[in-house]
């Protein structure tokens, strides 16, 4: 009777084990199925996100200096019509991550800063110049800088870049979309991400 008993549990021991084994085997193959999935929705958005926008300005030039002492001023001027094309983009493949298959984990470690890129296309009327004080290439140069600056204020003050931000977070969206189906966590900066809407209200910066 003691050989049978101890045959049984012998028996039940070794089937136990071999059941843990296969379900240790089961999680692991589940955590790297996982894992690839992963990586692979990272891929996926690893794109260029663009967002354009137009603007229009006319601008003023003008410039005066003093010739022969104080006696006689030289006066050059001109009427600048620009129109600028301007892209914000974030290149979403320079995203850095970690997996942790441990403790099931995607951590988002940083987002790329975005990319403004102006590019203006300058019309030049009612140009005015003193013999004296003739338009150089430095007044071209300055024309430029003071226009750039000026656009950049008004991109600033449009929602060309809370555009941008929300096509950015739509795009990471996605990560939070995955993992909660799969029952990971989304970190960002040591950050759990647990609803869409936190994501939302989160400030992406590199």
């Amino acid at each position: 009777m003691r050989k049978i008993l101890f045959g049984v549990i012998v028996t039940l021991l070794v089937l136990f084990s071999f059941k843990y084994c296969d379900d240790q085997k089961e999680e692991q193959v589940t955590l790297q199925e996982h894992s690839a999935l992963i990586k692979e929705q990272v891929k996926n958005v690893g794109k260029l996100v663009v967002t354009e926008g137009h603007f229009s300005e006319v601008f003023t030039y003008k410039n005066s200096k003093a010739v022969f002492g104080d006696w006689l001023e030289a006066e050059k001027r001109a009427v600048v019509i620009v129109n600028a094309d301007v892209t914000i983009a974030y290149d979403l493949s320079l995203i850095e991550y970690e997996i942790d298959e441990l403790t099931k984990t995607l951590r988002i470690k940083t987002i790329p800063q975005e990319e403004i890129k102006i590019n203006p296309d300058f019309e030049y009327y009612d140009i005015q110049a003193d013999f004296l004080n003739q338009f150089e290439a430095k007044d071209y140069n300055e024309i430029k800088s003071i226009v750039n600056t000026s656009l950049m204020k008004k991109i600033e003050d449009s929602d060309l870049k809370s555009n941008a931000q929300n096509r950015l977070i739509s795009e990471l969206a996605k990560f939070f979309i995955l993992t909660n189906s799969l029952g990971w966590t989304l970190e960002y900066n040591a950050e759990s991400i647990t609803s869409l809407s936190q994501m939302e209200n989160l400030n992406f910066k590199p």
